[in-house]
Order: structure tokens, then sequence, then C-alpha cells
């Protein structure tokens, strides 16, 4: 058992605001009091928060999670839960496990396998291998079954794929829109959250007409119009910006940049270091593709729809291989891009903390309140001002449970 810690005098982001010298009380994994000149409580661990900023622990709201090795990379970066957006379901619930049973590791909720077309987008990953084969959803009538097969499978969320096929110039079948609607209805009846691979305009279109809780990317093959913006709002969708995946296919990854900030090159995977300077010698619209997407209609779908109501995730669709975007350290260059997009860094801050805990309903966490987990990240400065004193990390704790860094932990460790 840990004993109770306090953070005094403090600037608390609780995920919507800034509160100036506060005073933040956990014990046990949960938030038990804040506000100004709280008691000391016997044997508690006080810790000065003069000139330092409290915020939730960070939500990656779309990852593609393979191996708990990931969850350690994100946990170091101050993100405390990712949100997988589709892979094998044993795989998935086995780093879900090992989520649940260590706090050295980011927290994870699963999609396991994603609704699709036969033959529809991912099963060109099939062909060379780099999946399992999959089932896929053939109608409406076979909706039903295939949202009860996630269920077993232990999803906590349905992903759907609204893909064409367009953007890598390989036409590919999609889902009926009478077969998407049937999914999301019975999602909904499980008590299932939707989220749907929408790069283009006509799947964003679709997903939203459907009924789709989420939008896992913007709009990112042509320059959104504004019936689109005024739809996704009066539908009371949710977009996850996704910009760094796209980024990361263009001249500017801002990986590269990462890797090269002191505050954050001690923590990041020495593999993955390793493999930027390969990465960057790779032609930029061939690290994922070539895609025809780009980073500046996603930007601009986001922050247009954002200001006409729609929340906005923050997610990096964190993979690897031949792109430079990764779990954990990426997250800070997202949210360096929506702030680039127009978002202010309290916007952003929202977008990693309180937004992605509503839109996929953690109640137990994107905010610092009494009786919520004490996922917690204390970084020097003031990123409501500047967002990239985010970088500057003096402790995370997951569950109450400092975390430390530096220690590395061997992937046998974490199977």
């Amino acid at each position: 058992m840990t004993s109770p810690t306090l953070i005094r005098q403090v600037a608390v982001f609780d995920g919507t605001h800034r509160q100036p010298r506060q005073d933040v009380l956990f014990d046990g994994g949960t938030i038990t009091a804040t506000g100004p000149n709280l008691a000391v409580p016997a044997g508690a661990t006080v810790i000065d928060g003069a000139g330092k900023t409290l915020l939730p622990g960070l939500i990656d709201a779309h990852t593609h999670t393979t191996n708990a090795g990931q969850l350690r990379q994100a946990l170091v970066f101050g993100v405390t839960t990712e949100l997988d957006m589709g892979g094998d379901p044993e795989t998935s619930r086995q780093i879900r496990a090992v989520a649940r049973a260590r706090d050295d590791v980011a927290d994870l909720r699963i999609a396991t396998i994603g609704a699709t077309a036969p033959k529809g987008h991912p099963h060109q990953l099939v062909e060379i291998g780099m999946l399992k084969p999959f089932p896929t959803v053939e109608g409406p009538e076979h909706a039903d079954a295939f949202v009860a097969d996630r269920i077993a499978d232990g999803a906590d969320h349905l992903k759907i794929f609204i893909e064409d096929g367009t953007v890598a110039g390989r036409p590919m079948p999609t889902m009926s829109e009478e077969t998407v609607v049937a999914l999301v209805a019975a999602a909904h009846a499980r008590g299932l959250r939707t989220a749907a691979h929408t790069w283009t305009l006509s799947a964003a279109r679709q997903a939203i007409a459907c009924g789709v809780d989420i939008l896992a990317h913007p709009p990112s093959d042509v320059p959104c119009d504004q019936d689109l913006i005024e739809a996704a709002a009066a539908a009371g969708s949710i977009v996850v910006a996704t910009l760094t995946p796209l980024a990361g296919m263009s001249p500017y990854a801002p990986e590269f940049e990462l890797a090269q900030d002191p505050r954050l090159r001690p923590y990041a995977d020495p593999e993955w270091l390793a493999s930027l300077d390969r990465i960057r010698a790779i032609e930029p619209g061939r690290r994922m593709g070539p895609l025809a997407v780009h980073t500046s209609h996603a930007a601009d779908a986001s922050v247009r729809m954002f200001r006409l109501g729609v929340p906005i995730l923050a997610g990096t669709d964190g993979t690897g291989g031949d792109h430079p975007t990764t779990h954990g350290i990426s997250y800070h260059g997202e949210l360096s891009l929506l702030v680039e997009a127009g978002l202010t860094p309290a916007e952003a801050l929202t977008a990693a903390t309180a937004a992605p805990a509503d839109a996929f309903g953690l109640e137990d966490r994107g905010r610092i309140a009494a009786g919520l987990r004490a996922d917690l990240l204390l970084v020097d400065g003031d990123p409501v001002n500047d967002i990239t004193a985010l970088r500057d990390i003096t402790t995370i704790w997951r569950g109450g449970v400092p975390v430390d860094r530096s220690a590395r932990i061997s992937t046998e460790e974490l199977v």
C-alpha cells in the first residue's frame, strides 16, 4: 500500500480549466480531495507543486497496440490510457490483461476485429501476411451476430471500416449503409460505442448519416465542405484528429524533432530512435502508402468541426514499422499539431484528457476531481500557455503509483 500523497500549491488543469495554487490529495489509487490549503494527513508524502502544473493522465484515442512494450512507452511519456482501434482478439486480450495487472504500463481498452466487407480494408494486409484472416460482414442481416462475437472477444468498443480504397489507388468493396446502420444499432444495444475509419469525405459522410458515434479520422482526401461540417455537429459526432500519422508521410514528420528534444529523448525506445535514420531516408509519401491524404485537410476539417461544437480527441494511430509515428512520444507531436491547426493549448489538453474520457465512457479518469483515478501527470511550467511544457515531465502516477520512467522492462517480463 502506498501512503497518501499531497501535492501543494500546484496549478491544476482539471481536464477543462486551469486553477492556480491548488492542493491535490490522493490515496490508494484515488483522488480524495482537491482545493486550497488541504490538511496534511498523517504519514503523507508532500510534494511542492510551485511552478508546476498537475494534469490528468493523457488518453490516446486511436492506437493499434500489438505488444505490452508499447504500453510501457506510452506511459513514460504521460499517456496513462490507450484506446486500441483494432487488432487480433487473443493478442488484444492478453495485452489488456497485462495492463490490468501492472501499474508500470498504460491502461488499455480494445476493439478487437473491425467490421468490414468481404475483401474490404484491411484485407490487403492479410494478403501480405501482416494480419491473420478475420471475419467480415456481408450484409445487415449479419451485423448482430458480428457484434455479439466482438462482445465475446472482449471488445470495449466497435470499430467500423468505411474505406473504398481510393486514397490508396486500389478500389475495395465497402459495406452498404444499411449494414453500417445495423452494426451501430447492434453495438448500441449492447452498450458499445462505435468508431469508424473515415479518411475520405465520402466515408465521413456515410458514417455521420449512419449514426456512428466517433470519426476515427477526419476526412483528409479533399477539403471538407461546410455541409459535412454542419452535419457532423448536428449529429453529435466526435472526431479523432490523428494528424501525426499524416504528417509522418511528409518531410515534416514531428518525430524527427521530438527525438532531439532533451526532455523526451532519454526515455524514448532505443530501437525506435535507431530506426529514425532509416525511416527518414524513405520517400515521405511511401512511409505508409502512397496515400492521397493531407495533414492540412484533416487539420482544417477537425478544427472547423470543433468550432461548431464537435468534440475533438487527440490520437496518434500509433503503429510503427516504416512510419515514424509510435506510442507515447508521438502523442506530444499530435498535441503540437493541434495547436498549430488553431486550438489553444487548453483546448488541446482537453482533447487529451476529459474529451476522450467522455467520448468512450471512461467515467473514472480524464479529470482531476475527488473520487476519480489518480492517473496524474506533473510537469514543470505551464502547458496551458505553452503546449510543449507538457514534455517537461516531473512525475507520472498511474493509479496513484509513481512511475519509474528510467526503468528498462524486458519484453519477456511484460508477457
